[in-house]
Protein backbone atom coordinates (compact mmCIF):
# COMPACT_ATOMS: atom_id res chain seq x y z
CA UNK A 1 0.00 0.00 0.00
CA UNK A 2 2.85 2.47 0.66
CA UNK A 3 6.74 1.94 1.15
CA UNK A 4 9.74 4.05 2.47
CA UNK A 5 12.04 3.62 -1.06
CA UNK A 6 15.93 3.56 -1.89
CA UNK A 7 17.64 6.68 -0.34
CA UNK A 8 20.94 6.64 -1.30
CA UNK A 9 22.30 3.20 -2.96
CA UNK A 10 25.51 3.99 -4.80
CA UNK A 11 27.68 2.68 -7.70
CA UNK A 12 28.52 -1.04 -7.15
CA UNK A 13 31.24 -1.65 -4.65
CA UNK A 14 33.05 -4.69 -2.73
CA UNK A 15 33.76 -3.42 0.77
CA UNK A 16 36.91 -5.29 2.06
CA UNK A 17 35.67 -6.23 6.15
CA UNK A 18 37.97 -7.99 9.15
CA UNK A 19 39.34 -7.67 12.00
CA UNK A 20 42.39 -5.33 12.78
CA UNK A 21 46.26 -6.11 13.34
CA UNK A 22 46.02 -6.19 16.60
CA UNK A 23 42.48 -6.50 18.19
CA UNK A 24 41.86 -8.31 20.94
CA UNK A 25 40.39 -11.59 20.60
CA UNK A 26 36.59 -10.32 22.66
CA UNK A 27 37.28 -7.44 19.47
CA UNK A 28 37.79 -9.32 16.79
CA UNK A 29 35.12 -11.79 17.96
CA UNK A 30 32.53 -8.69 18.64
CA UNK A 31 33.39 -6.75 15.22
CA UNK A 32 33.56 -9.72 12.58
CA UNK A 33 30.18 -9.38 11.59
CA UNK A 34 26.37 -9.08 11.62
CA UNK A 35 24.39 -9.07 13.93
CA UNK A 36 23.55 -12.95 13.03
CA UNK A 37 27.16 -13.74 12.11
CA UNK A 38 26.70 -12.85 8.44
CA UNK A 39 29.28 -12.92 6.16
CA UNK A 40 30.70 -10.11 3.64
CA UNK A 41 28.02 -8.76 1.48
CA UNK A 42 28.90 -7.35 -1.85
CA UNK A 43 26.67 -4.23 -4.02
CA UNK A 44 23.08 -3.63 -3.69
CA UNK A 45 21.55 -3.23 -7.15
CA UNK A 46 19.84 -0.01 -8.38
CA UNK A 47 16.00 0.48 -8.64
CA UNK A 48 13.71 -1.16 -10.64
CA UNK A 49 12.72 2.62 -13.08
CA UNK A 50 9.98 3.63 -14.65
CA UNK A 51 7.47 1.77 -15.47
CA UNK A 52 7.44 2.81 -19.20
CA UNK A 53 11.02 2.03 -19.81
CA UNK A 54 12.20 0.09 -16.55
CA UNK A 55 10.03 -3.25 -15.84
CA UNK A 56 12.71 -5.38 -17.38
CA UNK A 57 15.13 -3.87 -15.29
CA UNK A 58 12.93 -4.21 -11.87
CA UNK A 59 12.56 -8.02 -13.40
CA UNK A 60 16.06 -8.48 -13.22
CA UNK A 61 17.21 -6.68 -10.45
CA UNK A 62 19.10 -8.45 -7.71
CA UNK A 63 19.48 -7.52 -4.12
CA UNK A 64 23.66 -8.23 -4.68
CA UNK A 65 25.66 -11.28 -3.80
CA UNK A 66 27.33 -12.25 -0.70
CA UNK A 67 30.94 -12.96 -0.76
CA UNK A 68 32.48 -15.84 0.83
CA UNK A 69 35.92 -16.08 2.19
CA UNK A 70 35.19 -13.30 5.04
CA UNK A 71 36.15 -15.21 7.73
CA UNK A 72 39.43 -16.66 5.72
CA UNK A 73 40.36 -13.12 5.58
CA UNK A 74 39.64 -12.28 9.49
CA UNK A 75 41.79 -15.43 10.18
CA UNK A 76 44.54 -14.12 7.57
CA UNK A 77 44.63 -11.29 9.75
CA UNK A 78 44.81 -12.48 12.86
CA UNK A 79 47.82 -14.75 11.71
CA UNK A 80 50.07 -11.58 10.26
CA UNK A 81 49.64 -9.46 13.17
CA UNK A 82 50.44 -12.21 15.59
CA UNK A 83 53.80 -13.42 13.44
CA UNK A 84 54.17 -9.49 13.24
CA UNK A 85 54.02 -9.99 17.13
CA UNK A 86 57.08 -12.92 17.40
CA UNK A 87 59.31 -11.20 15.06
CA UNK A 88 59.19 -7.92 17.16
CA UNK A 89 59.94 -10.50 20.24
CA UNK A 90 62.90 -11.79 18.87
CA UNK A 91 64.91 -8.70 17.56
CA UNK A 92 68.04 -8.23 19.65
CA UNK A 93 69.03 -5.04 20.89
CA UNK A 94 72.38 -4.05 19.40
CA UNK A 95 72.93 -1.54 22.24
CA UNK A 96 71.93 -3.30 25.74
CA UNK A 97 71.72 -1.26 28.65
CA UNK A 98 72.40 1.90 26.71
CA UNK A 99 69.65 4.74 27.36
CA UNK A 100 66.84 5.03 25.24
CA UNK A 101 66.49 7.63 22.43
CA UNK A 102 65.17 10.57 23.53
CA UNK A 103 61.65 11.62 22.06
CA UNK A 104 60.66 14.82 20.75
CA UNK A 105 57.94 16.34 22.81
CA UNK A 106 54.92 17.85 20.30
CA UNK A 107 52.54 20.31 21.78
CA UNK A 108 49.09 19.90 20.92
CA UNK A 109 46.53 23.41 21.21
CA UNK A 110 43.67 22.98 22.83
CA UNK A 111 42.45 24.58 19.40
CA UNK A 112 43.97 21.59 17.46
CA UNK A 113 42.46 18.59 19.71
CA UNK A 114 38.66 20.07 19.59
CA UNK A 115 39.14 20.19 16.40
CA UNK A 116 40.13 16.53 15.86
CA UNK A 117 37.23 15.73 18.05
CA UNK A 118 34.76 18.10 15.73
CA UNK A 119 36.11 16.08 12.56
CA UNK A 120 34.12 13.02 13.60
CA UNK A 121 29.95 12.95 14.08
CA UNK A 122 28.60 11.23 16.63
CA UNK A 123 25.93 9.52 14.30
CA UNK A 124 25.91 9.47 10.62
CA UNK A 125 22.24 8.83 8.96
CA UNK A 126 22.54 7.49 5.63
CA UNK A 127 19.38 8.33 3.60
CA UNK A 128 16.78 11.18 3.94
CA UNK A 129 13.40 9.37 3.87
CA UNK A 130 10.92 8.59 6.24
CA UNK A 131 13.29 5.98 8.46
CA UNK A 132 16.18 7.83 8.00
CA UNK A 133 14.80 11.57 8.60
CA UNK A 134 12.96 9.47 11.97
CA UNK A 135 16.41 8.27 12.92
CA UNK A 136 18.50 11.90 12.55
CA UNK A 137 15.58 13.55 15.01
CA UNK A 138 15.86 10.74 17.51
CA UNK A 139 19.73 10.81 17.53
CA UNK A 140 19.65 14.97 17.08
CA UNK A 141 16.91 15.28 19.99
CA UNK A 142 19.51 13.35 22.29
CA UNK A 143 22.05 16.05 21.97
CA UNK A 144 24.50 14.10 19.70
CA UNK A 145 25.99 15.61 17.07
CA UNK A 146 23.87 14.12 13.75
CA UNK A 147 24.84 14.25 10.23
CA UNK A 148 21.97 13.79 7.92
CA UNK A 149 22.84 12.19 4.09
CA UNK A 150 20.82 12.60 0.74
CA UNK A 151 22.23 11.70 -2.76
CA UNK A 152 19.11 13.40 -4.04
CA UNK A 153 18.07 17.46 -3.66
CA UNK A 154 14.66 17.79 -1.54
CA UNK A 155 12.02 17.35 -2.27
CA UNK A 156 12.40 14.57 -4.15
CA UNK A 157 9.74 11.71 -5.82
CA UNK A 158 9.01 8.45 -4.50
CA UNK A 159 7.03 5.86 -5.63
CA UNK A 160 4.67 5.55 -2.99
CA UNK A 161 1.17 5.19 -2.17
CA UNK A 162 1.94 7.68 0.71
CA UNK A 163 -1.19 5.75 3.08
CA UNK A 164 -0.37 7.28 6.59
CA UNK A 165 -2.09 4.89 8.71
CA UNK A 166 -2.34 5.34 12.96
CA UNK A 167 0.90 3.57 13.58
CA UNK A 168 2.68 6.12 11.64
CA UNK A 169 1.13 9.08 12.62
CA UNK A 170 1.70 7.99 16.10
CA UNK A 171 5.54 7.51 15.62
CA UNK A 172 5.65 11.15 13.88
CA UNK A 173 7.61 14.11 15.73
CA UNK A 174 6.04 16.37 18.38
CA UNK A 175 4.55 18.98 16.66
CA UNK A 176 4.30 17.30 13.59
CA UNK A 177 2.03 18.76 10.93
CA UNK A 178 0.35 15.97 7.95
CA UNK A 179 0.45 17.37 4.76
CA UNK A 180 -2.76 15.57 3.73
CA UNK A 181 -4.34 15.47 0.54
CA UNK A 182 -7.23 13.81 1.75
CA UNK A 183 -9.01 12.07 4.75
CA UNK A 184 -10.02 8.30 3.84
CA UNK A 185 -13.58 7.40 5.27
CA UNK A 186 -14.98 5.06 2.76
CA UNK A 187 -13.06 1.51 1.03
CA UNK A 188 -14.13 -0.20 -1.77
CA UNK A 189 -13.01 -3.71 -2.09
CA UNK A 190 -12.80 -5.46 -5.46
CA UNK A 191 -11.93 -9.07 -6.41
CA UNK A 192 -9.90 -8.47 -9.91
CA UNK A 193 -12.59 -6.06 -11.01
CA UNK A 194 -15.99 -7.88 -9.56
CA UNK A 195 -17.66 -7.95 -6.57
CA UNK A 196 -17.14 -4.53 -5.70
CA UNK A 197 -18.77 -3.24 -2.44
CA UNK A 198 -18.19 -0.21 -0.24
CA UNK A 199 -17.21 -0.29 3.57
CA UNK A 200 -18.34 3.41 5.26
CA UNK A 201 -16.89 4.74 8.55
CA UNK A 202 -17.93 7.92 10.01
CA UNK A 203 -14.24 8.40 11.75
CA UNK A 204 -11.28 8.87 9.58
CA UNK A 205 -9.50 5.89 8.70
CA UNK A 206 -6.48 7.05 7.51
CA UNK A 207 -4.75 9.86 5.57
CA UNK A 208 -3.00 10.51 2.44
CA UNK A 209 0.00 12.44 1.55
CA UNK A 210 2.80 12.78 -1.31
CA UNK A 211 5.97 11.46 -0.25
CA UNK A 212 8.06 14.64 -2.01
CA UNK A 213 6.19 17.36 0.93
CA UNK A 214 6.04 14.57 4.16
CA UNK A 215 9.48 13.77 3.73
CA UNK A 216 10.81 17.34 3.36
CA UNK A 217 9.12 17.93 6.37
CA UNK A 218 10.24 14.90 8.05
CA UNK A 219 13.92 16.43 7.47
CA UNK A 220 13.33 19.73 8.71
CA UNK A 221 12.37 18.37 12.30
CA UNK A 222 15.69 16.28 12.49
CA UNK A 223 16.87 19.81 11.42
CA UNK A 224 15.17 22.10 13.96
CA UNK A 225 16.38 19.60 16.18
CA UNK A 226 19.83 19.76 15.38
CA UNK A 227 20.53 17.43 12.39
CA UNK A 228 22.78 18.86 9.74
CA UNK A 229 21.49 17.59 6.30
CA UNK A 230 23.48 17.10 3.18
CA UNK A 231 21.88 16.51 -0.34
CA UNK A 232 23.86 15.42 -3.57
CA UNK A 233 25.93 12.98 -0.87
CA UNK A 234 26.23 9.75 -2.77
CA UNK A 235 27.40 7.05 -0.04
CA UNK A 236 29.38 4.31 -1.83
CA UNK A 237 30.34 2.21 1.06
CA UNK A 238 31.49 2.27 4.76
CA UNK A 239 34.27 0.94 6.46
CA UNK A 240 34.87 -0.65 9.92
CA UNK A 241 38.80 -1.49 9.52
CA UNK A 242 41.57 -0.21 7.28
CA UNK A 243 43.76 2.82 6.98
CA UNK A 244 40.66 5.19 6.41
CA UNK A 245 39.65 4.30 9.76
CA UNK A 246 41.45 5.90 12.79
CA UNK A 247 40.77 3.41 15.55
CA UNK A 248 38.16 0.46 16.62
CA UNK A 249 35.40 3.11 17.62
CA UNK A 250 35.08 4.81 14.77
CA UNK A 251 33.23 4.06 11.22
CA UNK A 252 34.73 5.32 7.96
CA UNK A 253 31.67 6.82 5.15
CA UNK A 254 32.93 7.07 2.14
CA UNK A 255 31.31 8.92 -0.99
CA UNK A 256 31.38 9.00 -4.25
CA UNK A 257 33.36 12.48 -4.57
CA UNK A 258 36.34 10.58 -2.44
CA UNK A 259 35.27 12.46 0.51
CA UNK A 260 35.70 10.09 4.12
CA UNK A 261 33.26 10.67 6.67
CA UNK A 262 34.22 9.69 10.26
CA UNK A 263 31.14 8.60 12.66
CA UNK A 264 31.27 6.76 16.04
CA UNK A 265 27.56 4.85 14.95
CA UNK A 266 25.92 4.96 11.52
CA UNK A 267 22.62 4.09 10.81
CA UNK A 268 21.77 2.69 7.07
CA UNK A 269 18.41 4.16 6.05
CA UNK A 270 18.94 4.37 2.04
CA UNK A 271 15.83 2.06 0.92
CA UNK A 272 15.59 -1.29 -0.52
CA UNK A 273 18.38 -1.12 -3.08
CA UNK A 274 20.64 0.07 0.49
CA UNK A 275 24.39 -0.07 0.32
CA UNK A 276 24.54 -0.34 4.03
CA UNK A 277 22.33 -3.26 3.90
CA UNK A 278 24.84 -4.83 1.90
CA UNK A 279 27.17 -4.12 4.30
CA UNK A 280 25.49 -5.29 7.17
CA UNK A 281 24.83 -8.56 5.08
CA UNK A 282 20.85 -8.36 4.98
CA UNK A 283 19.00 -11.42 3.69
CA UNK A 284 15.90 -11.11 1.84
CA UNK A 285 12.64 -13.24 1.76
CA UNK A 286 10.39 -12.07 -0.20
CA UNK A 287 10.50 -9.80 -3.49
CA UNK A 288 7.74 -7.56 -4.88
CA UNK A 289 7.51 -5.40 -8.21
CA UNK A 290 5.33 -2.22 -7.91
CA UNK A 291 3.65 -0.01 -10.76
CA UNK A 292 2.36 2.76 -10.07
CA UNK A 293 1.44 6.53 -12.01
CA UNK A 294 0.15 9.42 -10.79
CA UNK A 295 -3.27 10.57 -12.99
CA UNK A 296 -4.32 14.31 -13.27
CA UNK A 297 -8.35 13.95 -13.54
CA UNK A 298 -11.15 16.72 -14.12
CA UNK A 299 -12.68 18.33 -10.94
CA UNK A 300 -15.88 15.74 -11.43
CA UNK A 301 -13.57 12.73 -11.22
CA UNK A 302 -11.79 14.04 -8.13
CA UNK A 303 -14.68 14.68 -6.85
CA UNK A 304 -16.31 10.98 -7.13
CA UNK A 305 -13.27 9.48 -5.45
CA UNK A 306 -13.15 12.17 -2.56
CA UNK A 307 -12.63 10.11 0.55
CA UNK A 308 -12.58 6.87 -1.23
CA UNK A 309 -10.56 4.79 -1.83
CA UNK A 310 -10.13 1.09 -3.76
CA UNK A 311 -8.59 -1.88 -3.19
CA UNK A 312 -8.39 -4.40 -5.64
CA UNK A 313 -7.52 -8.03 -5.33
CA UNK A 314 -5.51 -9.29 -8.02
CA UNK A 315 -5.37 -11.72 -10.34
CA UNK A 316 -2.14 -13.40 -9.85
CA UNK A 317 -1.27 -14.56 -6.05
CA UNK A 318 -0.28 -12.38 -3.61
CA UNK A 319 -1.15 -9.43 -6.10
CA UNK A 320 -3.43 -6.06 -5.59
CA UNK A 321 -4.65 -3.09 -6.68
CA UNK A 322 -5.04 0.50 -5.36
CA UNK A 323 -6.69 3.99 -6.15
CA UNK A 324 -5.71 6.97 -3.99
CA UNK A 325 -7.33 10.48 -4.12
CA UNK A 326 -5.01 13.24 -3.67
CA UNK A 327 -6.83 16.29 -4.61
CA UNK A 328 -6.47 16.51 -8.53
CA UNK A 329 -4.67 13.90 -9.19
CA UNK A 330 -5.42 9.83 -8.12
CA UNK A 331 -2.18 7.63 -7.15
CA UNK A 332 -2.84 4.15 -9.10
CA UNK A 333 -0.69 1.10 -8.40
CA UNK A 334 -0.59 -2.97 -8.47
CA UNK A 335 1.73 -4.97 -7.10
CA UNK A 336 3.03 -8.58 -6.85
CA UNK A 337 5.79 -11.00 -6.78
CA UNK A 338 9.08 -10.14 -8.83
CA UNK A 339 9.17 -12.42 -11.61
CA UNK A 340 5.57 -11.79 -13.03
CA UNK A 341 7.15 -8.72 -14.73
CA UNK A 342 4.85 -8.76 -18.07
CA UNK A 343 1.42 -10.70 -16.29
CA UNK A 344 1.89 -6.95 -13.70
CA UNK A 345 2.47 -5.19 -16.10
CA UNK A 346 -1.09 -6.31 -17.70
CA UNK A 347 -3.11 -6.31 -14.89
CA UNK A 348 -2.05 -2.30 -14.68
CA UNK A 349 -2.78 -1.46 -17.73
CA UNK A 350 -6.39 -3.32 -17.36
CA UNK A 351 -7.12 -1.53 -13.93
CA UNK A 352 -6.43 1.58 -15.31
CA UNK A 353 -8.79 0.90 -18.18
CA UNK A 354 -11.38 -0.61 -16.53
CA UNK A 355 -11.48 2.27 -14.02
CA UNK A 356 -12.22 4.37 -17.16
CA UNK A 357 -8.71 6.30 -16.40
CA UNK A 358 -7.06 5.36 -20.11
CA UNK A 359 -7.65 8.70 -21.69
CA UNK A 360 -5.86 10.90 -18.48
CA UNK A 361 -1.88 11.26 -18.98
CA UNK A 362 0.28 9.98 -16.23
CA UNK A 363 2.65 13.12 -14.97
CA UNK A 364 4.76 9.93 -13.48
CA UNK A 365 5.11 6.63 -14.28
CA UNK A 366 7.46 4.21 -12.40
CA UNK A 367 8.42 0.88 -11.07
CA UNK A 368 10.04 -0.15 -8.08
CA UNK A 369 10.89 -2.96 -5.82
CA UNK A 370 9.92 -4.39 -2.47
CA UNK A 371 11.73 -6.89 -0.35
CA UNK A 372 11.02 -8.30 2.71
CA UNK A 373 13.97 -9.61 5.27
CA UNK A 374 13.84 -13.01 6.54
CA UNK A 375 13.38 -13.71 10.27
CA UNK A 376 17.06 -14.06 10.73
CA UNK A 377 18.19 -11.39 8.76
CA UNK A 378 21.26 -9.06 10.49
CA UNK A 379 20.05 -5.73 11.56
CA UNK A 380 23.64 -4.44 12.35
CA UNK A 381 26.93 -5.38 11.77
CA UNK A 382 29.72 -3.72 14.31
CA UNK A 383 28.87 -0.11 14.54
CA UNK A 384 26.31 -0.10 11.76
CA UNK A 385 22.75 -0.16 12.38
CA UNK A 386 19.99 -0.31 9.48
CA UNK A 387 16.65 0.80 9.69
CA UNK A 388 13.16 0.37 7.30
CA UNK A 389 13.53 -0.58 3.97
CA UNK A 390 17.02 -0.80 4.08
CA UNK A 391 16.88 -3.43 7.33
CA UNK A 392 13.86 -5.23 4.62
CA UNK A 393 11.20 -4.07 7.54
CA UNK A 394 8.01 -3.63 5.27
CA UNK A 395 4.25 -5.43 6.15
CA UNK A 396 4.24 -8.83 3.86
CA UNK A 397 1.09 -8.94 3.26
CA UNK A 398 0.22 -4.93 2.49
CA UNK A 399 3.97 -4.36 1.43
CA UNK A 400 3.17 -0.52 3.39
CA UNK A 401 6.45 0.48 4.78
CA UNK A 402 5.68 4.08 6.08
CA UNK A 403 4.86 2.96 9.67
CA UNK A 404 8.03 0.26 9.70
CA UNK A 405 10.01 3.09 8.24
CA UNK A 406 9.11 5.70 10.96
CA UNK A 407 8.91 2.90 13.78
CA UNK A 408 12.56 1.07 13.09
CA UNK A 409 13.95 4.76 12.20
CA UNK A 410 12.99 6.09 15.58
CA UNK A 411 14.65 3.27 17.10
CA UNK A 412 17.82 2.88 15.08
CA UNK A 413 18.54 6.60 16.09
CA UNK A 414 18.15 5.34 19.65
CA UNK A 415 20.52 2.74 19.91
CA UNK A 416 22.38 4.44 17.78
CA UNK A 417 23.40 7.42 20.53
CA UNK A 418 23.93 4.05 22.71
CA UNK A 419 26.74 2.51 20.19
CA UNK A 420 28.23 5.91 19.51
CA UNK A 421 28.71 5.87 23.65
CA UNK A 422 30.20 2.36 23.68
CA UNK A 423 33.96 2.38 24.17
CA UNK A 424 35.25 -0.77 23.18
CA UNK A 425 33.55 -3.71 20.38
CA UNK A 426 32.24 -5.73 22.73
CA UNK A 427 30.23 -2.64 24.31
CA UNK A 428 28.83 -1.81 21.13
CA UNK A 429 27.96 -5.12 20.28
CA UNK A 430 25.67 -5.21 23.02
CA UNK A 431 23.67 -2.11 22.31
CA UNK A 432 23.79 -3.49 18.42
CA UNK A 433 22.04 -6.79 19.84
CA UNK A 434 19.39 -4.35 21.89
CA UNK A 435 18.52 -2.62 18.94
CA UNK A 436 18.03 -5.91 17.25
CA UNK A 437 15.65 -7.54 19.92
CA UNK A 438 13.57 -3.97 20.14
CA UNK A 439 13.18 -4.55 16.22
CA UNK A 440 12.26 -8.38 16.72
CA UNK A 441 10.17 -7.86 19.81
CA UNK A 442 7.92 -5.49 17.49
CA UNK A 443 7.97 -4.80 14.50
CA UNK A 444 9.17 -8.45 13.98
CA UNK A 445 5.88 -10.03 15.39
CA UNK A 446 3.80 -7.70 12.98
CA UNK A 447 6.03 -9.34 10.08
CA UNK A 448 5.60 -13.04 11.06
CA UNK A 449 1.22 -12.73 11.28
CA UNK A 450 2.03 -10.48 8.09
CA UNK A 451 3.52 -13.69 6.14
CA UNK A 452 0.60 -15.61 7.56
CA UNK A 453 -1.84 -13.32 5.95
CA UNK A 454 0.12 -13.06 2.41
CA UNK A 455 -0.33 -17.48 2.52
CA UNK A 456 -3.93 -17.17 2.85
CA UNK A 457 -4.47 -14.11 0.92
CA UNK A 458 -2.19 -16.01 -2.17
CA UNK A 459 -4.53 -19.28 -1.68
CA UNK A 460 -7.86 -18.30 -1.06
CA UNK A 461 -8.06 -14.32 -1.80
CA UNK A 462 -11.89 -14.76 -2.41
CA UNK A 463 -12.39 -15.90 1.22
CA UNK A 464 -10.45 -12.92 2.33
CA UNK A 465 -12.86 -10.69 0.24
CA UNK A 466 -15.77 -12.41 1.53
CA UNK A 467 -15.00 -12.32 4.97
CA UNK A 468 -13.52 -8.31 4.95
CA UNK A 469 -16.84 -7.31 2.38
CA UNK A 470 -19.41 -9.32 4.53
CA UNK A 471 -18.72 -9.85 8.06
CA UNK A 472 -18.51 -6.93 10.30
CA UNK A 473 -16.21 -8.28 12.99
CA UNK A 474 -13.37 -8.42 10.25
CA UNK A 475 -14.38 -4.76 8.69
CA UNK A 476 -14.58 -3.56 12.49
CA UNK A 477 -10.46 -5.27 12.66
CA UNK A 478 -9.74 -3.52 9.57
CA UNK A 479 -10.70 0.07 10.20
CA UNK A 480 -9.56 -0.82 14.10
CA UNK A 481 -5.99 -1.31 12.59
CA UNK A 482 -6.11 1.13 10.26
CA UNK A 483 -6.46 3.38 12.21
CA UNK A 484 -3.65 2.69 14.97
CA UNK A 485 -6.14 1.07 17.88
CA UNK A 486 -5.30 -2.18 17.33
CA UNK A 487 -2.65 -4.84 15.58
CA UNK A 488 -3.47 -7.53 13.90
CA UNK A 489 -0.56 -9.50 15.56
CA UNK A 490 -2.71 -8.32 19.09
CA UNK A 491 -5.23 -9.50 17.28
CA UNK A 492 -4.63 -12.85 16.53
CA UNK A 493 -2.81 -13.27 20.04
CA UNK A 494 -6.14 -12.38 21.29
CA UNK A 495 -8.44 -14.20 19.17
CA UNK A 496 -8.60 -18.57 19.76
CA UNK A 497 -10.11 -18.63 16.90
CA UNK A 498 -7.52 -16.31 14.65
CA UNK A 499 -5.20 -18.10 15.91
CA UNK A 500 -6.30 -21.64 15.88
CA UNK A 501 -6.82 -20.57 11.89
CA UNK A 502 -3.56 -19.57 11.05
CA UNK A 503 -1.79 -22.38 13.30
CA UNK A 504 -3.52 -24.34 10.85
CA UNK A 505 -2.32 -22.75 7.74
CA UNK A 506 0.88 -23.03 9.23
CA UNK A 507 1.00 -26.42 8.69
CA UNK A 508 0.12 -26.31 5.05
CA UNK A 509 2.21 -23.41 3.91
CA UNK A 510 6.03 -23.51 3.37
CA UNK A 511 7.17 -19.78 5.45
CA UNK A 512 10.21 -21.38 6.39
CA UNK A 513 11.96 -18.10 4.53
CA UNK A 514 10.17 -16.04 7.13
CA UNK A 515 8.47 -14.25 4.92
CA UNK A 516 5.39 -15.24 3.07
CA UNK A 517 5.67 -18.87 1.07
CA UNK A 518 9.29 -19.33 1.03
CA UNK A 519 11.05 -17.22 -1.44
CA UNK A 520 8.12 -15.44 -3.04
CA UNK A 521 10.11 -13.27 -5.55
CA UNK A 522 13.29 -14.45 -4.53
CA UNK A 523 16.12 -15.19 -7.31
CA UNK A 524 17.91 -18.14 -7.17
CA UNK A 525 21.30 -15.99 -7.08
CA UNK A 526 20.03 -14.47 -3.67
CA UNK A 527 18.59 -17.49 -2.22
CA UNK A 528 21.99 -19.25 -3.00
CA UNK A 529 24.26 -16.28 -1.44
CA UNK A 530 21.81 -16.52 1.41
CA UNK A 531 22.57 -20.34 1.79
CA UNK A 532 26.19 -19.56 1.84
CA UNK A 533 26.09 -17.01 4.04
CA UNK A 534 24.71 -19.54 6.59
CA UNK A 535 27.03 -21.74 5.79
CA UNK A 536 30.07 -19.60 6.17
CA UNK A 537 29.93 -16.99 8.82
CA UNK A 538 31.81 -17.13 12.20
CA UNK A 539 30.01 -18.23 14.89
CA UNK A 540 27.82 -15.73 16.60
CA UNK A 541 29.54 -13.94 19.87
Amino acid sequence: MSSEHGENAGPEHTEPVGAAPGATGAEAAADSGPDTATSEVTAAVPDAGTMASGVADAEGADAGTIDSGSADAEGADLLAAAHAGDAAADVTDPHPGAPAPAVEAVDVTEEESEDAVADVWDVVVVGAGPAGASAAYAAAVAGRRVLLLEKSELPRYKTCGGGIIGPSRDSLPPGFELPLQDRVHAVTFSLDGRFARTRRSRRMLFGLINRPEFDAQLVEHAQKAGAELRTGATVVRVEQHGPSVPDRRTVAVVLGDGETLLARAVVGADGSASRIGAHVGVKLGQVDLGLEAEIPVPPSVAEDWKGRVLIDWGPMPGSYGWVFPKGDTLTVGVISARGEGAATKRYMEDFVARLGLAGFEPTISSGHLTRCRTDDSPLSRGRVLVCGDAAGLLEPWTREGISYALRSGRLAGEWAVRVAEANDAVDARRQALNYAFAIKAGLGVEMAVGRRMLALFERRPGLLHATITGVRPAWNAFADITRGSATLGGMVRSNGLARRALEILDRRMDTSSGVGPAGRGVSQKERAAAEQDDTEAPEEL
